[in-house]
């Protein structure tokens, strides 16, 4: 079954939304080396889900999920097929895997995952 594995949450003030996060739910939130609009969440638990903190690049942006999948690209067609849009094509994180961000037939947002350490 496909499961939620990431989290990306936009924020106009990345610092005001870590100390929220960190706060409320006492997430650990990182920067990440070399990003400096990107921080790291880790949650701790069972069954935890990581995830970003990451600039806004548009006013209408919101949290993505992202769904772990064994293909983005087999995925990308069942997408399409099911009346899906593509909004950004696969994509490398290298030594990670791959994304793609998706919209669904009721104009949802969401993101694919599929982990490959040999990305690049």
């Amino acid at each position: 079954m496909a499961m939620i594995v990431n989290i990306e949450i936009p924020a106009d003030d990345l610092e005001r939304a870590k100390r929220f996060y960190s706060e409320l739910f006492g997430w650990e939130i990182k920067t990440l080396p070399g990003r400096n609009n990107y921080f790291i969440i880790t949650s701790n638990g069972e069954n935890s889900v990581g995830g970003g903190l990451i600039k806004r690049l548009r006013p209408q942006q919101t949290i993505i999920n992202y769904i772990d999948v064994p293909s983005v690209d087999e995925y990308i067609s069942k997408v399409e097929t099911l009346g899906g849009k593509i909004i950004v094509q696969k994509k490398p994180v290298r030594g990670a895997g791959y994304f793609a961000i998706c919209s669904d037939t009721e104009n949802n947002t969401f993101g694919m995952w599929e982990e490959n350490k040999n990305a690049h």
